[in-house]
């Protein structure tokens, strides 16, 4: 007959896995994080209210379908939370979003008018070869017609991750090009065919698909806005804690 083994998780057990997984300094950098924080936000008078916690948790329940209360009872034991451990994370949480806004909400469209190029996108077909006359035949036979550009991506591209897409690279971000292709890419006709360009990875063929224009879109405006208050708090971390004193734990 089986038994279940009743396994009990000592303090000093689990602090001890921590350190053995180098998780330590990770955990004790978010526990610092949250401490600044609160620290800040209870400075500037924000806070959190009841209301707020019970939306976020509605709106968690809808996500991860949890139509009932015995549903969200379950879900939040194999999680091993409690009901008041999951409204404490998600009040950290939007402590922080309120935070953030309060801090940078007005410098996020003046950054992104400051670095408005860095936001524009191409949708970027290539394909890259290693030989010179190979790269100069193709272009010429994807020109007459004797090949179409995909079919050439497909079958000589030297990255395989791209030869499955035809040469399909995404959409991309200015940043993202190789600077000797950069200007070449932003300014080339769209549906075009232009290349060979040599870099050091070959000889590049391309197509620009479509010109994306950089626009302040909501999800932009959460990226600005994330990245803007993970340096100000990785600065408020350096500035303050600039070593974790462990000896305690």
């Amino acid at each position: 007959m089986n038994k279940h083994l009743q396994i009990i998780l000592e303090p000093d057990e689990i602090i001890n896995f921590i350190k053995s997984k180098i998780k330590l300094k990770e955990i004790c950098i978010n526990i610092a994080s949250q401490k600044i924080i609160e620290k800040v936000a209870r400075e500037k008078g924000i806070n959190v209210t009841t209301e707020e916690i019970e939306i976020e948790a509605n709106r968690q329940r809808r996500e991860k379908r949890l139509e009932k209360a015995s549903d969200t009872v379950r879900w939040l034991e194999q999680e091993m939370l409690t009901p008041l451990d999951w409204e404490v994370g998600i009040r950290n949480r939007l402590l922080s979003q309120k935070l953030a806004s309060a801090l940078f909400d007005k410098e996020v469209e003046q950054f992104f008018l400051h670095n408005r190029l860095e936001f524009e996108q191409v949708a970027l077909y290539q394909f890259v070869v290693k030989d010179e006359k190979l790269a100069q035949e193709l272009y010429y036979q994807i020109e007459e017609g004797e090949i179409s550009f995909y079919q050439a991506a497909r079958i000589h591209d030297i990255d395989k991750n791209r030869r499955y897409k035809c040469g399909y690279e995404g959409k991309v971000y200015r940043w993202a090009v190789l600077p000797e292709i950069v200007a070449l890419v932003f300014n080339a006709p769209l549906k075009q065919l232009i290349g060979p360009i040599k870099t050091e990875y070959g000889y590049h063929l391309f197509i620009v698909e479509d010109y994306i224009p950089a626009e302040l879109t909501p999800e932009r405006y959460e990226e600005i806005l994330n990245r803007m208050f993970g340096q100000w708090l990785n600065t408020q971390l350096n500035y303050t804690y600039h070593s974790f004193e462990l000896s305690n734990l």
